[in-house]
């Protein structure tokens, strides 16, 4: 595994505005009539401007070898994480140097990250369960192995290890059999919640001095909220027949809100986060899906997205053509179709003021804070990849520079892109705004 240092500089000049063609502008020619003395003066004024030429919006870092199929995955702190038949490096983001590798293990389909740890489940052809290895995001040095898929619950350093139902909604959510608590430092069980048949499996924040809680929705139509340190329940509540999955019910805005059928069409139920009672219950208008939006819940349907308040269901603002939207990190993006195939926009989700124009652009997914989003945008066919930043209350994207063509499969930390090239690279480019 090589490490190249060589800088790559791209400077489009792209201040205004995108570009009508990606070739080279036409060669301009200087009068007949030009007067020669004033033609040289011009020469030595434009000879002193480029004695310091403008630093680059977007630069090569450096490169490492990986294959197609090998995994790679950023840490907020500044760390690449890349995997390549089955030897784990690290390296830092900023100049490329290898931190440590790990021994060899079989090749993983995804790195997690959680609680100093990373987590990485082998690939699989039979029907047995491959388990979780964990190894120290900070050293490398091996911690635990053990049974189970090993999965994290935001807000909280808790680790559990459950049995996955397969589900498209994601991996780890929808589970059956049991839900172990795990010890970041040895992998031991700490305590076990039995899943009898299925569930689907969510975590809750907790009050201000609290930390999150575990949400199981069973099949069997009870909602079950545990504490994270101990696993022992804290609220039951029988809530409507669902079609449960990690998708519904969904945690928005301090409320737990579920898609059920009524006695008149789809209805929408919220219940409180800590006595699981319910709140209120209203049409669901037409909505088939409900996604966090800031402090408020959008509910997306075939020609609208409608964002309510989660706490009494009163609707807040509405957009005809939406059909559905996205969360990355701070920023948020609406979609003309119901995946994420169209983006239309980045909105403000308190009041769903639309911002910059996403026609053509792909989000950038990523890790750290930041308020700024990455996108992409790929050319005809040879043509090279647009980036552009959209930034909070703009009405305009941020256009960089370009990456070679054949580049994709981009992640983005602040001030950092890292893309797969077509030469079988790895690619850490350094952005800045200007």
């Amino acid at each position: 595994m090589e490490v190249n240092g060589g800088a790559v500089l791209i400077d489009l000049g792209l201040e205004r505005g995108e570009p009508p063609t990606y070739t080279a502008p036409g060669r301009s020619t200087v009068p007949s009539w030009f007067p020669a003395a004033f033609l040289s003066v011009l020469v030595l004024l434009l000879a002193g401007a480029s004695s310091a030429p403008a630093r680059s919006p977007l630069n090569a870092l450096f490169s490492l070898q990986i294959g197609p199929a090998d995994t790679y995955a950023l840490t907020g702190d500044g760390h690449l994480l890349a995997q390549t038949f089955g030897l784990l490096t690290s390296y830092d983001l900023d100049n490329g140097r290898m931190q440590w590798q790990a021994g060899q293990s079989a090749p993983s389909y995804r790195l997690r990250l959680g609680d100093g740890l990373v987590l990485m489940r082998p690939w699989s052809t039979g029907s047995g369960d491959p388990g979780t290895a964990a190894v120290s995001v900070y050293t490398g040095a091996a911690q635990w192995e053990r049974s189970g898929n090993v999965v994290t619950i935001a807000g909280s350093s808790t680790l559990l290890a459950v049995t996955s139902v397969r589900s498209i909604g994601g991996s780890g959510r929808r589970v059956q059999g049991a839900v172990d608590a795990v010890d970041p430092v040895t992998g031991q069980t700490r305590w076990t919640i039995p899943v009898p048949n299925t569930a689907v499996l969510l975590g809750v924040p907790g009050a201000a001095d609290e930390g999150a809680r575990m949400l199981l929705m069973h099949d069997n139509r009870t909602l079950a909220l545990h504490d994270l340190d101990d696993g022992r329940l804290l609220a039951r509540n029988q809530v409507p027949a669902a079609d449960y999955n990690p998708g519904n019910p969904v945690v928005a805005g301090g409320m737990v809100l579920l898609r059920h059928p009524g006695h008149w069409g789809a209805e929408i139920s919220a219940y409180d986060p800590v006595t699981l009672k319910q709140a209120w219950t209203a049409p669901a208008a037409g909505a088939y899906e409900i996604e966090a939006c800031g402090s408020l819940a959008c509910l997306s349907g075939p020609h609208r997205v409608r964002a309510i308040d989660p706490a009494t269901g009163v609707t807040r603002w509405v957009h005809q053509g939406w059909r559905s939207v996205q969360s990355f990190g701070p920023a948020f993006v609406a979609y003309g179709a119901p995946d994420d195939t169209d983006p239309v926009t980045t909105f403000d989700p308190d009041t769903g003021a639309t911002e910059a124009g996403l026609r053509g652009w792909r989000p950038v997914p990523g890790v750290g804070v930041t308020d700024r989003l990455v996108l992409t945008r790929e050319g005809e066919a040879g043509a090279r990849t647009m980036v552009a930043v959209a930034r909070p209350r703009d009405q305009r994207l941020h256009l960089l520079a370009a990456l070679p063509a054949g580049t994709g499969d981009c992640q983005a930390v602040p001030s950092r892109l890292v893309c797969r090239s077509m030469y079988g690279e790895l690619v850490v480019w350094a952005y800045r705004e200007g």
